[in-house]
């Protein structure tokens, strides 16, 4: 409902524009599950204005920072939060919470 509400405030600032998609970037470690969301979407949409609208979800891998590489590296999996290279434990999650719309398509 929030996404539907942010477009809708966006459309309407910008003189009732038809919103086509929107785009939404999606953290493995985000706490939410893409194919229920886009289910839950759909079912929000429905008979609103934006039942044509397109959820359109890029999925934001999970990055830490290795101490010990003293670089940004991906990890194997949300359970092991450890540099994919040396396999040190990671402190810092740099990407990979992500739940934000990036962009609208607006006709």
């Amino acid at each position: 409902m929030s996404i539907l509400e942010i477009a809708e405030e966006e459309a309407q600032q910008r003189g009732s524009v038809q919103v086509e998609a929107i785009h939404l970037k999606l953290g493995l470690l985000s706490g939410v599950v893409k194919e229920a969301l886009l289910s839950a979407y759909s079912l929000a949409s429905e008979q609103t204005a934006f039942a044509d609208c397109h959820l359109i979800i890029e999925e934001i891998p999970i990055i830490v920072y290795c101490s010990k590489c003293q670089a940004e590296r991906p990890v194997r999996s949300p359970q092991w939060l450890c540099c994919d290279e040396c396999e040190t434990p990671a402190s810092e999650v740099l990407r990979g919470r992500e739940l934000q719309i990036f962009a609208m398509e607006l006709t």
